[in-house]
């Protein structure tokens, strides 16, 4: 048998949990403390068993009695426990804790640190799987602001002890990532599920701030976890800033519009404030309930080979100038958007939709890997309060507008078609403009890029002035 070169690699290029853990106990500035609420103290745990943890770990605690909980962070205004606001009350909390214990004179040259979860593993029935926030304030410099990185999880073993193993793990790798792989954000990232997979644990939501972080724009770090795998859909609203779906989507009436936005125009606009219109005068829609969401899908974004981030920036700016939220997802079939608000809430739903689009719906060619076929797909589309609202298209060669009453479906289909059309599932937008139906954002893109003109009088006077302000679409980032 061939003997092992000396120059050969005798461990996993990836550092093991151990590994990762010793290394931070071993630099002798990193000096912090863990507070873990709901799953053991998995993450330190891993410290203690490293070795040379005396010269990390200032305190650790778990306070798992609410009231001790509320006695020391204070009480949350929703009175909640696994919340982002709780976590943070932690982190400020235990770093300013230890800004006033730990003497800058007696340790000039300590990176102070705060790690901390709050989590709710699977329950005994195994109905709730659980889910959880973790997060660090970390310096890389001493006396520097604290910089910030918050992450939501959502645990998908079947095991509380598995759970735990898992949430100290990515624990482990978040600590590691603050001090050792700061200064590339979509590689910490990464290296979060290092000893881990997609089928353990679930990261829906991460936001990075502070002056390590000033160049960071969250927006692109939602899109690496949708790109990684690491989550089905991220949000963001208007703000720009990272949202938990579960939060907003939580028992709310949902719009959802799908499309390029590339750039958002007069036909985008009417779309979405009529069919919102025809939304909110249906009986079961709550207005004060109401979320609309403008969707961007995954394979959207690479229709032109790699992911170009300007231009996917570019869109997020348009539609947040609009005060729209958006969601990235990596959802082909519309069935799985509407399978993926249902997890959230039960009450009426609403997709606004072209007529192509519509007729897409039907081919049955996007449904082969489902064992029920089109009619799985379609259970699955309208078996929850659903009602689709169709925007009405111009034939471009013979001028005829196409709404539902005169679309052509294919022949098998057609009374399936008929069946959610006589239900009242399948509802027409009638108030338009027919001279805008020949705008599309294709050839508007287009002229942009030439340096054409006349497009501005396609698109909401608001999104051509910021185009022009802010050359968007104009250039390509390297």
């Amino acid at each position: 048998m061939r003997s092992r070169d000396k120059d050969e690699s005798d461990f996993d290029p990836v550092p093991s949990v151990k590994n990762k853990a010793l290394r931070v106990n071993l630099n002798e500035n990193i000096y912090g403390t863990f507070a873990e609420i709901g799953a053991g103290q998995e993450t330190v745990r891993n410290f203690f068993r490293a070795g040379g943890a005396s010269g990390t770990i200032a305190k650790t605690m778990s306070a798992y009695d609410k009231d001790f909980s509320d006695a020391i962070y204070g009480i949350e205004k929703d009175a909640r426990y696994v919340t982002e606001a709780r976590l943070k009350s932690m982190l400020r909390y235990e770093t300013d804790l230890i800004e006033q214990r730990i003497s800058r004179e007696k340790h000039p040259d300590k990176l102070f640190f705060s790690y901390a979860n709050t989590v709710a593993t699977i329950d005994f029935a195994k109905k709730y799987k659980g889910h959880g926030w973790l997060g660090i304030r970390f310096q890389t410099r001493p006396k520097e602001e604290f910089s910030e990185i918050i992450i939501h999880v959502q645990f998908h073993e079947n095991n509380a002890g598995l759970q735990q193993i898992t949430l100290g793990t990515m624990g482990t790798n978040l600590i590691y990532g603050a001090f050792y792989q700061y200064d590339n954000p979509k590689q910490l990232l990464k290296h979060l599920y290092d000893h881990l997979n997609n089928d353990q644990v679930e990261i829906d939501m991460i936001n990075f701030t502070g002056p390590v972080f000033k160049d960071v724009d969250n927006r692109l770090m939602s899109l690496q976890l949708v790109k990684n795998g690491m989550t089905q859909a991220v949000m963001f609203a208007s703000t720009g800033n990272n949202v938990l779906p579960a939060n907003e989507l939580y028992k709310k009436n949902i719009l959802t519009l799908r499309g390029s936005y590339r750039p958002v125009t007069k036909v985008n606009m009417n779309m979405y404030e009529q069919s919102l219109k025809l939304f909110l005068d249906e009986k079961k829609v709550n207005k004060e309930k109401t979320k609309v969401i403008f969707e961007i899908t995954l394979s959207n974004l690479r229709s032109e080979g790699d992911i170009d981030e300007k231009d996917f920036l570019d869109r997020a700016d348009l539609l947040g100038s609009l005060g729209q939220m958006v969601m990235i997802s990596n959802f082909q079939e519309y069935y799985k958007v509407v399978e993926y608000f249902s997890q959230y809430t039960a009450e009426r739903m609403g997709l606004t939709m072209g007529i192509n689009t519509f007729l897409a719906l039907f081919d049955e060619k996007y449904y082969r890997h489902l064992s029920g076929g089109i009619l799985e797909a379609f259970g699955k589309l309208f078996f929850r309060d659903l009602k689709v609202y169709l925007h009405p298209l111009k034939d471009p060669e013979t001028g005829e507008i196409i709404t539902s009453e005169n679309l052509k479906v294919h022949p098998r289909m057609k009374e399936l078609f008929k069946f959610f059309k006589d239900n009242g599932r399948v509802v027409d937008i009638t108030d338009y403009n027919p001279e805008i139906l020949d705008i599309y954002s294709r050839e508007v893109h287009q002229m942009i890029l030439e340096g054409q003109t006349g497009w501005e009088e396609m698109l909401p006077p608001k999104t051509t002035e910021m185009i022009k302000e802010k050359r968007l679409f104009m250039t390509s980032k390297d």
